[in-house]
């Protein structure tokens, strides 16, 4: 199995290279690739716990550390899950 600098070496950045792209370390190679799936996964609902199973960390917290500040805001869905609760529920007839 190749490893991830191989394949960035091997790979990657020969792919960069014919689409005519300039291939800037750090940003560009596989770990900037993880990055980007876990920023889509969390915007897409994927749970913290799920995605550090999926990255391989231990350590659910270890994982929202890192990726805390792209984990989509919740205040209307828990505004709204309250409202829910606490709302008058209309009965047939006159009021």
């Amino acid at each position: 199995m190749i490893s991830g600098p191989e394949y960035n070496l091997a790979v990657w950045k020969p792919a960069y290279a014919a689409a005519g792209l300039d291939y800037i370390p750090r940003r560009d190679g596989m770990h900037g690739m993880r990055h980007f799936y876990a920023s889509v996964a969390l915007a897409s609902g994927v749970s913290v716990k799920e995605l550090a199973e999926y990255l391989g960390h231990h350590d659910p917290g270890y994982t929202l550390r890192i990726y805390t500040h792209l984990v989509p805001s919740s205040h209307r869905r828990a505004r709204e899950a309250a409202d829910g609760i606490f709302k008058p529920r209309h009965r047939g007839g006159t009021a």
